[in-house]
């Protein structure tokens, strides 16, 4: 049985050049290890730093994953992406062009008789109502046929402090056991999941929990992190070049 691997919160675009270029080329080492080995892969979320699509522009700087995740996806892996709290003006480009389907929300899952739930985390902290505000503003569909009437040149720059703005709003944010993740966790196991898999916290780290497993898979901004299921227990391991 071959594995299936998650990961999330790569956050391409986030640094300057050389360090983006050494973040891309560990992931195109992830990605060529899970088509040999895997069976299935889920991005959970912020696999950029900004994305915004247009009718006919996507941001530049991503084309060597962007290949790599469609020449996979054309070669057989399954690939699902869902999406996280920088991932809000994912269209059509993914499902069309690369034959990758989007979540907008989370994604209830079964592999190998488990039930997963996939959920990027965001909006879960109980005193986060303001991004939860926030988030109906960000995805509502006349604000985004608004912002794409601007040109990239100039959204851009904006997106890139709101992604900055974001980071810092959700470090002073606790998700620990008093409030968010776990607690989210464990109303899931209560209705009969399995297995939870969150991102957004950018700490790795499983968790047996009364009625299942919660899983965060940390990021790639200072780790490397990311889970495999073997069909009976799933993992968190760091990728090493």
């Amino acid at each position: 049985m071959k594995p299936i691997f998650f990961f999330s919160d790569v956050h391409l675009g986030l640094h300057e050049r050389e360090r983006e270029k050494e973040k891309e080329r560990r992931v195109l080492s992830f990605l060529s290890h899970v088509e040999e080995h895997g069976e299935r892969l889920f991005i959970v979320g912020d696999l950029f730093d900004y994305w915004f699509e247009y009718s006919s522009v996507i941001p530049r700087g991503y084309h060597h994953i962007l290949s790599r995740l469609g020449m996979m996806a054309e070669r057989g892996m399954r690939i699902d992406y869902i999406a996280g709290n920088h991932d809000y003006w994912l269209r059509d480009f993914f499902p069309t062009e690369l034959g990758i389907p989007v979540h907008l929300d989370p994604l209830s899952v079964t592999l190998h008789g488990k039930k997963f739930l996939l959920h990027h985390g965001d909006g879960l902290a109980t005193n986060d109502a303001g991004y939860r505000f926030l988030k109906k503003v960000l995805r509502n569909r006349f604000n985004i046929l608004f912002y794409s009437w601007l040109h990239p040149d100039w959204t851009a720059p904006i997106a890139r402090s709101s992604s900055r703005t974001s980071r810092t709003y959700t470090s002073t944010k606790d998700y620990g056991e008093s409030d968010g993740m776990l607690k989210f966790a464990a109303a899931q196991f209560a209705t009969g999941y399995d297995v939870v898999v969150m991102g957004h916290r950018h700490e790795p780290s499983v968790r047996v929990m009364d009625g299942g497993t919660y899983v965060n898979l940390g990021d790639w901004v200072t780790h490397s992190s990311y889970a495999e299921f073997d069909g009976d227990t799933i993992a968190v391991k760091d990728w090493t070049v």
